[in-house]
């Protein structure tokens, strides 16, 4: 998940207001959604995913899908399911509604539709460096399990990723 990684974690963050949750909109990301898609991806990462990932993603099934208020895009997730696992590949907020509870709500969403596919855990990396988004991650259950050596480019070269892992039961 992309989160300001220069900001300190603000621990003590609660769930989103209900109102707040009640006026999003989850729906499921379609091919014509990923120009939109994109545009979030390219101002929230310094190496995004490309559009070909986003497009192969839905073609092979994965649960993608958008987050909306009041027509506007917020953010997306993606998620692999499969023999009781999920691993969430790709959780991100557009970098101007950062900070408003989204990005819990989109957790949030994700854990649900993982249970109701069966999942018994889920699964994610997350960069060593972004402090906000394993903050928000430990807050919810997530637990670490291991570490992924050199897993994203960063401009020093690479990057490691922890492994982060909940149980869904």
């Amino acid at each position: 998940m992309v989160l300001n990684r220069k900001q300190a974690p603000n621990l003590n963050r609660s769930a989103p207001d209900r109102g707040l949750v009640s006026a999003l909109n989850f729906q499921p990301m379609r091919l014509e959604d990923v120009d939109r898609v994109m545009a979030i991806e390219r101002h929230a990462y310094e190496f995004p995913w490309t559009e070909g990932i986003f497009r192969d993603c839905i073609r092979a099934g994965y649960y993608c899908c958008v987050l909306v208020r009041e027509d506007a895009l917020l953010g997306y997730g993606v998620m692999a399911v499969a023999v009781e696992e999920a691993h969430a590949l790709n959780l991100c907020i557009d970098p101007q509604a950062q900070g408003q509870g989204y990005g819990r709500a989109l957790l949030d969403h994700l854990m649900r539709k993982a249970r109701l596919a069966g999942a018994a855990r889920m699964l994610l990396e997350v960069r060593v460096s972004n402090f906000i988004a394993q903050a928000l991650y430990a807050s919810v259950g997530f637990i670490e399990i291991g570490v992924r050596r050199n897993y994203y480019p960063d401009r020093g070269g690479r990057e490691d990723a922890i492994v982060l892992s909940r149980m869904m039961v």
